[in-house]
């Protein structure tokens, strides 16, 4: 495979990269021991529906709720 782009990057003083023209907003990074970094483009998008799992889960808790089956109060009044 031939590369499309050839240039220097640079970290910024927060220790960042800037991707000149990047076609995506989001990509998953893999750092390798070898010092090889892979950037794999991600597009996030709103899932449509809550999986069934989920709402399995959260039947779950409301039902142990119910029961007093829950972990002690918090205090959170120091923050």
């Amino acid at each position: 495979m031939e590369a499309t782009k050839d240039y220097i990057a640079h970290l910024d003083s927060k220790k960042r990269i800037t991707l000149r023209g990047a076609l995506y907003q989001y990509y998953n990074v893999k750092e390798y021991g070898n010092g090889c970094i892979l950037l794999e483009p991600r597009e996030l998008s709103v899932p449509e529906d809550i999986s069934a799992r989920t709402l399995a889960d959260m039947d779950r808790a409301i039902e142990n709720f119910k029961k007093g089956d829950a972990s002690p109060i918090i205090d959170l009044s120091d923050f």
